[in-house]
């Protein structure tokens, strides 16, 4: 076992489960938070190296509480990951207002008062890592996911700003975007999802990138993150599309493509020959 020490948020399932498990059989100490108490007793049963810490990121004053205590039971804390999300896409397909301020409040608000709860702690103590669960839903917007898309893409400005402010202060400030992978939240999509990945690999990629590696956004798996990044900049509706039509061909085929040959596809309109571009894209 070594000395290192991470806090996760939104543990009690998919990509927050796994990477606590991950972590935890890398032999680094694990708190974990989220509100479902019973499924974070599971999880700290099945290794030792593992704490839980019930918690409701929208009680800024909880997350503060919370803090405190998984110092004073596990002591220093190198890294926090801050992955809590929710999203439903069957509301999202109407103007939902409720559901809308709600998926603000957790994916956008309750990350904010998790990193909060650790500012202060980290600046202090000039070292430290702060990591921020994207999506590349961040990258623009998408159908049947305005308010989903808005969050993360929220979440992605701010993760660019915290990185200058805490630079410094010798802080490291990672941003992860993950594309479709397969968690309770993805399993209530009624659509194809180009490439999806267990939460298992995720969490490989995730603890690569944030104990090896020492760049800014950890994404993945990166056939799939390469075309949203090109549609992050391509603002026509209907190649996006293209783009997430060609993304679930080459998925469903199994075509093991390389990043630039399906950002070539996508750019040259392959598929426009077999879709109207100037229909609704949606």
């Amino acid at each position: 076992m070594n000395n290192k020490s991470i806090w996760i948020t939104g543990a009690s399932s998919g990509i927050g489960k796994a990477l606590a498990l991950k972590f935890a059989k890398e032999g680094w100490k694990v708190a974990i938070s989220a509100r479902r108490e019973n499924l974070l007793n599971e999880i700290s049963q099945s290794n030792e190296n593992i704490m839980p810490f019930p918690l409701d990121v929208t009680d800024s004053e909880k997350c503060k509480n919370v803090f405190e205590n998984i110092k004073n039971k596990i002591g220093e804390i190198d890294i926090s990951v801050f992955c809590t999300g929710i999203h439903d896409p069957k509301s999202e397909k109407s103007l939902n207002l409720e559901k809308v301020k709600k998926i603000m409040e957790v994916n956008f608000f309750g990350t904010i008062n998790s990193i909060n709860s650790v500012y202060d702690y980290y600046k202090n103590r000039k070292s430290g890592h702060i990591s921020i669960v994207s999506s590349v839903a961040g990258y623009r917007g998408l159908p049947a996911a305005g308010a989903y898309c808005a969050s993360k893409s929220a979440l992605s400005s701010f993760a660019e700003s915290l990185y200058f402010d805490l630079k410094r202060f010798n802080i490291r400030v990672s941003l992860v975007s993950p594309g479709f992978i397969k968690t309770p939240m993805t399993d209530k999509n009624d659509f194809p999802m180009p490439m999806i990945k267990s939460p298992e690999f995720a969490a490989d990629q995730m603890f690569k990138g944030l104990t090896k590696n020492k760049g800014f956004e950890i994404h993945f798996p990166k056939s799939f993150t390469s075309i949203m990044k090109v549609l992050k900049v391509t603002l026509k509706p209907n190649l996006v599309k293209v783009a997430l039509l060609i993304a679930t061909f080459s998925s469903c085929l199994n075509i093991q493509s390389s990043n630039e040959t399906l950002i070539f596809l996508f750019l040259n309109g392959t598929s426009k020959s077999y879709l109207n571009l100037n229909a609704d894209p949606y």
